[in-house]
């Protein structure tokens, strides 16, 4: 296939949005809270039986939550912080469970993580 060729498939590729994350959590208005509370999130909505709502917070969202029943597997996910330690200090502030602090890491980024309630992993970093 020449270069012209992949450059055809390209031009005919539809526009897509960004992937929206569903986190699996023991209860949904809990998660909310707590996303509110300790990371700066607004509530987004919250289906009336409560098995699944969301959360935004500029750029980050939105995060769909979704009642599932334990033992679930955690997710995970890489969060790029223009200002690392203003993040970093924020949500240290705010009371978030912050895991792993503020470092270098041996891979070059400067990264720390935090968990929520239902294990969920947020690695917040910058190159």
């Amino acid at each position: 296939m020449g270069a012209t060729d992949s450059m055809g498939v390209k031009e005919k590729m539809t526009s897509i949005g960004k992937p929206v994350p569903e986190l699996p959590v023991a209860d949904v208005e809990r998660a909310q809270q707590h996303y509110r509370d300790a990371l700066g999130f607004e509530i987004g909505w919250l289906e009336p039986d409560k098995g699944i709502g969301a959360v935004s917070r500029g750029d980050m969202g939105p995060i769909f939550f979704r009642t599932r029943k334990a033992p679930f597997e955690a997710a995970v996910h890489w969060v790029f912080a223009e200002d690392i330690d203003a993040a970093y200090e924020e949500l240290k502030s705010l009371g978030a469970n912050i895991v792993d602090p503020l470092e270098k890491k041996p891979w070059g980024l400067r990264q720390f993580t935090v968990m929520d309630l239902d294990g969920n992993l947020f690695y917040f970093h910058h190159d």
